[in-house]
């Protein structure tokens, strides 16, 4: 048995859905296990462009399931949509499964999510207004409805009725926002879950069958490290836990199934939404770096905020994230500067930390350590061999993988599959560990 996770070492955004799909090459199963429909990703097969944000990577072979797991939450709405655009570009999409236990997003979390982050003024978090932190806290609170209530009448009229007691009451006196309509949704709701009977199934027993038989199943995360609930930059987080043991409650499995994390990450350092970036830039190296990856987010549009690579950043997520190897992506991006910076720690009163501050106001007051480097003019975007980048990215690499302490998987030279150069085979390593 082979389990193998890939998370976001950054702020999310870091190439994460490429690296998936082309380690799902050789996977049965791909697996996400956290996260909604606010984490967009893009992934380039055969040359043609897919732009996801629920349906797990592994969809585009049809002889590999792709899971969305029971901690993920599941909008059914934009879930169908989703479905009809990468049906209409050719992709079949009979291969889905999705868990029964996972939580369904519902108007009134949409709606919620917009107002509470508008009610906070210059303190909001800068969500996706997409109802994801909403759906999680009536899971918490042990109120939300599941997609197996989508598929019983009676069920899913009397939760609708309990719940839209207080949700409606809260929109109405706290936001002055009109309520919702039990009937209208139940109807409308149990439309969705008739659409997505046929792919509603226990996928904890699923993926365990998967495992127990030897098979190789690959876990995706959404988002990155840095947002994690518990690890990440609080309250700037998302409302699951991307890291690699998030994997395991996610999507129902033992800590022992999984046997390699990949922590995936850009070169630089890019994030969207609001919160503390100790490194980053407001000045023409950023606004290029932006333009030349078009850093701009895939379900939002918005621009994203660029930095140089932080490894005190890094060497936190490796750390609870429990990663194996590391996998670098947009080396390319960096071709043509003069200079490349690398933060290996912070200054705060004097004091130089290398570990990353609980506290927001200590990171809202470090100052980071650079390393500088020469940067290299070279078009790398062809080569295929880490011996054959130019000398100054070879060290540029080699020094991230010592401040971080984790060796790197692959480097990416450009978007495409072709230009993700792998450097062992994680699969066969994976499987010498079970």
């Amino acid at each position: 048995m082979a389990g193998v996770v890939v998370v976001g070492g950054q702020w999310g955004d870091e190439g994460k859905g490429k690296i998936t799909n082309f380690i799902a090459q050789e996977a049965d199963m791909v697996v996400r296990y956290q996260g909604g429909n606010n984490a967009g990703h893009t992934i380039y097969v055969d040359g043609q462009k897919f732009e996801l944000s629920s349906i797990p990577s592994g969809i585009f072979d049809s002889n590999k399931l792709a899971v969305i797991a029971n901690g993920c939450v599941v909008n059914p709405k934009a879930l169908l949509e989703e479905l009809t655009q990468i049906q209409n570009q050719g992709v079949q999409t009979n291969n889905l499964r999705i868990s029964d236990r996972a939580h369904v997003i519902f108007p009134y979390h949409l709606a919620l999510d917009k107002l509470a982050d508008q009610k906070k003024g210059e303190k909001k978090i800068g969500t996706t207004g997409r109802g994801i932190g909403p759906a999680y806290m009536d899971k918490a609170a042990r109120i939300g409805i599941r997609m197996i209530d989508l598929l019983d009448e009676d069920v899913l009229r009397e939760r609708l009725q309990a719940v839209l007691t207080e949700k409606n009451e809260i929109l109405e006196k706290i936001y002055q926002h009109v309520g919702f309509e039990v009937e209208e949704l139940v109807q409308e709701f149990l439309d969705y879950g008739e659409k997505l009977r046929p792919y509603i199934t226990d996928t904890a027993g699923l993926i365990n069958d998967y495992l127990q038989a030897g098979r190789r199943v690959l876990f995706e995360g959404a988002q990155g490290a840095m947002l994690d609930l518990d690890h990440g930059t609080y309250p700037y987080v998302t409302s699951s836990s991307p890291i690699g043991g998030g994997a395991t409650i996610g999507a129902g499995v033992g800590p022992t199934q999984l046997k390699a994390v990949i922590g995936v990450m850009k070169a630089y350092t890019s994030r969207v939404g609001d919160g503390p970036f100790p490194t980053e830039l407001f000045d023409e190296t950023g606004d290029q770096i932006r333009e030349v990856a078009h850093e701009y987010g895939v379900v939002t549009g918005r621009p994203r905020r660029i930095g140089w690579l932080d490894t005190v950043v890094m060497r936190h997520a490796a750390r609870v994230g429990g990663f194996t190897n590391l996998a670098l992506n947009s080396l390319d991006v960096l071709s043509g500067l003069k200079v490349l910076k690398l933060a290996v720690a912070y200054e705060i009163d004097g004091e130089r930390i290398t570990h990353y501050p609980a506290s927001f106001k200590d990171l809202e007051r470090v100052i980071p350590v650079y390393e500088e480097f020469p940067g290299w003019d070279e078009d790398i975007t062809g080569i295929k061999n880490r011996n054959d980048l130019p000398q100054n990215a070879q060290r540029y690499l080699s020094r991230i993988e010592e401040l971080i302490g984790t060796p790197l998987y692959t480097f990416a030279v450009g978007p495409s599959n072709e230009q993700t150069n792998i450097l062992f085979d994680l699969w066969s390593e994976a499987e010498g560990k079970a």
